[in-house]
């Protein structure tokens, strides 16, 4: 085979020495051919080799990043069952806190109505015990006949169904005042008795001591 090149429009034959035979040797093509087979084979052998060993490192990145994956969804799933439960056992605080403030506060309006039953009992009470005691006092007809029109219209209907909270208030304030005045006026009148009561017994005494001296 020879090589024609153009150079400066002139053509030249390169010189090519052909291979040197060693005299009294034979070439083997076949094995050239052969070793070249055997050599071809073993690259492709380390190719798919490779090849193969590439792969099962990719499956194994694979199957690491699918663990991975579901590890970290497990993770998130027990995370957001831990916040589950902290915001159940948050409401259920909430609630319970709720309901005791109701029961806390139902109780002191029940409190609050049994006090204000109390008050209204004692004045009703009271007015009767002012009642007897004009009696026994043996005051005027007329002062009588006023004392029991002032606890008439003391003795007025404890209507406080219809009251909210703070008229409630205004209202258990107003029978507080009531009885602590009532409670003045009992004071004042019990005194009052024991004077007349001394006075009386007292008089008992210098007229029964006159009575005595008389004779």
């Amino acid at each position: 085979m020879s090589f024609v090149f153009y150079s400066n429009f002139r053509l030249f034959t390169p010189n090519l020495v052909p291979p040197k035979i060693p005299d009294g040797e034979r070439v083997d093509f076949d094995d050239i051919h052969r070793k070249r087979m055997e050599k071809d084979l073993n690259e492709l052998q380390a190719l798919i080799e490779a090849h193969f060993e590439n792969r099962k490192k990719e499956e194994e990145e694979l199957i690491f990043l699918k663990d991975r994956i579901e590890q970290r969804r497990a993770e998130r799933a027990e995370q957001q069952r831990i916040r589950s439960e902290r915001e159940k056992e948050r409401q259920a605080r909430l609630a319970e806190e709720r309901a005791r403030k109701e029961e806390e506060e139902a109780r002191k309006r029940a409190e609050e109505d049994e006090r204000k039953k109390k008050a209204f009992s004692n004045m009703l009470h009271f007015g009767g015990y002012l009642q007897k005691t004009e009696k026994k006092s043996g005051k005027k007809q007329t002062e009588r006949e006023k004392k029991k029109k002032i606890l008439t219209e003391r003795r007025k209907p404890l209507n406080i169904d219809h009251l909210n909270e703070d008229k409630l208030r205004e209202k258990a304030k107003e029978l507080w005042q009531t009885i602590h005045d009532l409670e003045a006026e009992k004071f004042d009148l019990q005194e009052k008795f024991k004077r007349q009561k001394y006075e009386v017994s007292l008089n008992s005494d210098i007229n029964f001591s006159t009575a005595l001296d008389s004779e």
